[in-house]
């Protein structure tokens, strides 16, 4: 309890002005480590997953997977092997199943192996409802019963599963992949449509085709498995945090300075970086590698989410930041979540000039001076933003409840502190 008290007690101070330069190497990103973590269950083999982030929320999927019996070994700082003969769904740890949204990928594995679930309703970002009626619905087209008391969802799975043709009713990444999982072990071929194409959906099916699956389409918006009686384990290699890559590239941006992001997929940030070199964003890519150097004024422009691969919403909140350096006036328009504009209210607070019109559109005025003040970080990418902030913010920032922001991203304040930052955790 006391280690969860300082946890939550922490804080970071950062002194703005200060322009970055260097080199900064990307972790593997943390939505699709929760993706193959769970895959790894379908098999009762051994797996090895590699270049994990090492993040809260990665950190506290593996104890749950251990928790419910897999045996775990690491096989290097960010390499472990995942032995999941010996599962007990029964064990599912209530605690820590229900303080991330990724929890709920378990289902899929765990449903078809053991026919039977009871689990708790996940946790998560606060950035709206982010109800679960996708996924229930699609479960449901697999003859799977569901039932939710007292907070908690009950599955039943007939004994044998059968392919199916499943239309989601939106481009749900968490439902691609659990249909994914479940199809994997079910009789038949099974086919996805309106499904997601983000790039931890083609992870986890790079990941399932070596464990065996045959499975086609993925990436795009249609994807068709055909099942098998029997998972193999298999071996993969995390792919690179976009989400991480786009927050350090708008650090690098909006102080001015040059410097190299390392250890990059460019093609999954393709419609992020064709929206940044439109707001006057100076920078080259190379296989792996962007370099960031001193741009000029930033243009005003319109930042429109949509799902992959439009621009991700989990990088609308940095953009923000940089629009409040733009020339003119911005619109942000994110219909994907209700509650996205939480740092808005934080940015007003060093002196953005932003009007929010209605819970999915925001105006943004610029150029605006920001400067310090307490604010708090209410999400992953909503605390990132607010780092990027104080980044250009005049004198000190104190940004509360930093806990989130670690659930997402790993060591970001030794990261900054390498690039000139003047960052510390108090």
């Amino acid at each position: 309890m006391d280690e969860i008290l300082k946890k939550n007690g922490e804080r970071f101070l950062v002194k703005g002005g200060i322009s970055l330069s260097g080199e900064v190497e990307i972790a593997g990103y943390k939505n699709s480590a929760g993706a193959v973590l769970a895959a790894a269950l379908l098999s009762d083999e051994p797996s090895i997953i590699d270049n994990l982030p090492l993040v809260s929320d990665v950190l506290d999927q593996i104890e749950i997977v251990k928790r419910i019996g897999a045996e775990v070994e690491w096989l290097g700082e960010k390499k472990i092997k995942i032995s999941p003969k010996n599962l007990n769904p029964e064990n599912i740890p209530i605690d820590l199943f229900e303080k991330m949204r990724v929890s709920i990928l378990l289902a899929g594995p765990l449903l078809a192996r053991f026919k039977k679930l009871k689990v708790p309703h996940p946790g998560g970002d606060k950035i709206g409802l982010r109800p679960i009626s996708t996924h229930i619905k699609a479960l449901k087209e697999f003859g799977i019963q569901t039932e939710e008391r007292d907070g908690f969802y009950y599955f039943r799975a007939p004994e044998t599963l059968e392919g199916k043709r499943i239309v989601l009713n939106e481009f749900s990444v968490t439902a691609t992949e659990i249909v994914m999982m479940v199809a994997c072990l079910a009789k038949g071929k099974t086919k996805i449509e309106l499904a997601a194409s983000e790039a931890q959906v083609q992870d986890l099916g790079i990941f399932l085709n070596r464990m065996g699956a045959k499975i086609e389409g993925v990436g795009t918006h249609t994807i068709t498995i055909e099942g098998r009686e029997k998972m193999n384990g298999a071996e993969i290699e995390i792919c690179p945090d976009l989400l991480e890559a786009g927050t350090f590239f708008i650090a690098l941006a909006l102080t001015g300075g040059e410097g190299k992001i390392k250890k990059i997929n460019p093609e999954h940030m393709t419609t992020f970086l064709e929206k940044m070199r439109s707001l006057g964003v100076s920078f080259d890519i190379a296989a792996t590698e962007i370099l960031v150097k001193p741009s000029g004024n930033f243009n005003a422009g319109k930042i429109q989410v949509f799902p992959h691969p439009g621009f991700p919403t989990d990088l609308q909140p940095q953009t923000s930041v940089l629009l409040t350096q733009a020339e003119g006036k911005s619109l942000i328009h994110d219909p994907l979540f209700e509650n996205r504009f939480q740092h808005l209210h934080e940015l007003r607070k060093l002196g953005a000039d932003i009007e929010i019109t209605d819970p999915h559109r925001a105006l943004i005025f610029g150029k605006t001076d920001l400067s310090g003040a307490k604010i708090n970080a209410s999400d992953i990418r909503s605390g990132a933003a607010l780092i990027l902030a104080s980044l250009i913010a005049k004198g000190s920032t104190l940004i509360e409840n930093i806990s989130q922001i670690e659930r997402g991203h790993e060591k970001i304040e030794e990261k900054l502190r390498k690039l000139g930052a003047q960052i510390e955790k108090i």
